[in-house]
């Protein structure tokens, strides 16, 4: 199982590729769902106070960071490298989009901006975790040969 799952995309018979895409784009997508809460409307902490609370947490965003760095190191290391912005990067900002754009309201008109910025992050990390699995990607595969020649079993 462990060797399906790390053999080149290119290897691979193209419905196990897109399937393996498939699931990469949903965990992205579920990884920015399960850590940031839909509603991002700030609350005021208790009726007639000026202190805001928001739903989101700094777990969260690390967790979803770790999550997708790790996506885009896997598909950065296996695939080519304009895929881990398009399954990795796209789906949290297309859900970030649908979520600000669905909150009308006083804060809105800063919406476009946040959007962008965080957008743009997410593709830089994006991309700089899958170059740097890329550069791994003949050690790993040099490790491999020596381990065979030395193990043929």
């Amino acid at each position: 199982m462990t060797e399906k799952l790390f053999r080149p995309m290119r290897t691979r018979p193209w419905p196990e590729r897109w399937l393996i895409r498939l699931l990469g784009a949903a965990l992205a997508a579920g990884a920015y769902l399960l850590c940031l809460p839909w509603d991002l409307r700030n609350r005021a902490t208790a009726a007639g106070a000026t202190e805001e609370t928001t739903p989101v947490t700094v777990v969260g965003v690390l967790f979803l960071a770790l999550t997708l760095l790790l996506l885009a190191a896997y598909f950065g290391h296996w695939d080519d490298l304009g895929w881990p912005l398009l399954l990795v990067a796209a789906p949290p900002a297309t859900l970030m989009h649908v979520s600000l754009r669905a909150h009308p309201g006083p804060d809105a008109s800063l919406w476009p901006l946040a959007w962008g910025f965080f957008t743009l992050l997410i593709a830089a990390g994006v991309l700089v975790a899958a170059g740097v699995a890329r550069a791994f990607r003949g050690e790993w595969a040099k490790e491999k040969e020596e381990l065979t020649l030395t193990n043929p079993l």
